[in-house]
C-alpha cells in the first residue's frame, strides 16, 4: 500500500497545483504546474495514474487479494484513468482554468485511494478468493 501512495501522490496533488498555479507560484512554490506547461503535467498525471493502477493490481498476487479488491482496484482504477487522460486532453486543447477539471480529478483521486482503502480491509473479511 505503501507504493500505491507514492504513486497516488503526484496524480492527486498536481492538479490541484494546475487550478492554483498562480497561489503557489506568487508564493515561490515550485509545484511542476508552476515550471511546466499544463500538457507536460498532464503526461506526468497519466503516467502516475498508470503506475497506481498498475501498482495497486500487484496486491492480488502478493497479498493475495480477492474478488472484491480485484473488482474495486479494476472500476475504481479505470475510472482515475478516464479521468486523468480527460484533464490531458483539455490541457493539450488549450484550455485553462477552471474549465481544465484539474479540481474534478484531484476529488475523484481522493475517492478511489478511500475506495481502494476500504477493499483492502473488506475483501479478507468476506474472504472470497480467486482461482489463481
Amino acid at each position: 500500500m505503501h507504493a500505491v501512495v507514492f504513486f497516488w501522490t503526484p496524480p492527486h496533488y498536481w492538479p490541484l497545483s494546475m487550478r492554483f498555479k498562480e497561489d503557489y507560484a506568487a508564493a515561490g512554490v515550485p509545484m511542476l504546474p508552476v515550471v511546466a506547461e499544463d500538457v507536460a503535467v498532464g503526461r506526468q498525471v497519466v503516467a502516475y495514474a498508470w503506475a497506481t493502477v498498475l501498482v495497486s493490481l500487484v496486491l492480488v498476487p502478493v497479498a493475495p487479494m480477492g474478488w472484491i479488491y480485484l473488482v474495486v482496484a479494476l472500476v475504481s482504477g479505470a475510472l482515475f484513468l478516464v479521468e486523468s487522460h480527460r484533464l490531458l486532453s483539455r490541457a493539450r486543447r488549450g484550455v485553462t482554468g477552471k474549465a481544465l477539471g484539474a479540481m474534478r480529478l484531484f476529488h475523484y483521486s481522493i475517492s478511489y485511494l478511500t475506495l481502494l482503502f476500504l477493499a483492502v480491509a473488506v475483501d479478507p473479511l468476506l474472504h472470497l478468493p480467486l482461482p489463481l
